[in-house]
């Protein structure tokens, strides 16, 4: 569909006021799992970032990458269980992990943000200590709980006018290396960093009423309600840590947490630069 300039006018005029309500402000994006799959897609969500940077938003991008750490593990034949939707970890489980996820997922998150002519450092939890931890179980080896987030070398890469891209794992005083949920860290870091806002980019439309039909989006939740929409069974399964990750990033002082779907183009710029918005906002 071809635009005309006035059109293009119209729609920057539009977009005027969000840009000067989020500029010089924290946004942390959680990117991962089926999000991630579709290469064209995460070329233009790093455009979609670096778009942001470049207007005057400080972009915190957390990512994860499930589906990447499965290929290679099955790739090196090595057995993985779930216990309760989590990886039970091993020592050599975390070391894939490690190489995955710190290694080739984020190097290639980078590199797609450089070449969309942005400027990006790949950190993970080790670095500078930023995330501590400790086992979340036994059971479940080396999965991590968060004990403290030391966000001082993000908020150095974001003076330097970089964009941080933060792979989910951490370690303890004592070296090991903890393989951490990628929800759960990007909302300890908007916490810790009191984001504006938080978007949680995932392969659903948002918080569907019903789960047949895709009308039946949520557009807004105060996080007064998730109790009462969980014992519903409104928000089941594999949706609750991820709404319990997002109300505690309310709690923690992010004024805004979105639930949107990442497969469609240009989600975030939508949700944070027009009135409509395309997911569900906790608030």
């Amino acid at each position: 569909m071809e635009i005309s300039n006035a059109e293009k006018a119209e729609i920057l005029t539009q977009a005027l006021p969000y840009i000067q309500k989020y500029n010089n402000k924290i946004i942390v994006v959680k990117y991962g799992g089926n999000a991630m799959l579709n290469e064209d897609l995460k070329k233009a969500v790093m455009g979609d970032i670096v778009l942001l940077s470049q207007i005057g938003v400080k972009v915190v991008l957390v990512h994860g990458g499930g589906p990447e750490i499965n290929d290679t593990l099955q790739k090196m034949n090595v057995q993985t269980q779930f216990i309760n939707g989590l990886r039970k970890t091993d020592k050599e489980t975390v070391n894939v992990v490690q190489m995955v996820l710190a290694g080739k997922v984020n190097k290639d998150l980078v590199n797609l943000i450089e070449n969309s002519q942005g400027k990006a450092v790949g950190l993970c939890g080790i670095d500078g200590h930023l995330i501590e931890a400790k086992p979340l179980n036994k059971e479940l080896g080396y999965v991590g709980e968060i004990t403290k987030i030391n966000p001082q070398i993000i908020l150095d890469v974001l003076e330097d006018g970089f964009i941080p891209v933060i792979s989910t794992i951490g370690c303890d005083k004592d070296g090991n290396v903890y393989n951490i949920n990628a929800d759960t860290v990007a909302s300890k870091i908007a916490g810790e960093l009191k984001a504006t806002s938080l978007i949680s980019m995932t392969d659903i439309k948002g918080i569907l009423r019903d789960k047949e039909d895709e009308k039946s989006l949520i557009p807004a939740i105060n996080v007064s309600e998730a109790p009462q929409l969980m014992k519903e069974g409104i928000i089941s399964g594999g949706m609750i840590p991820k709404v319990d990750c997002c109300v505690e990033a309310i709690r923690r002082g992010v004024k805004r947490v979105f639930i949107i779907d990442g497969r469609v183009p240009h989600a975030i710029l939508i949700e944070i630069l027009s009135d409509q918005g395309i997911g569900t906002m906790f608030y």
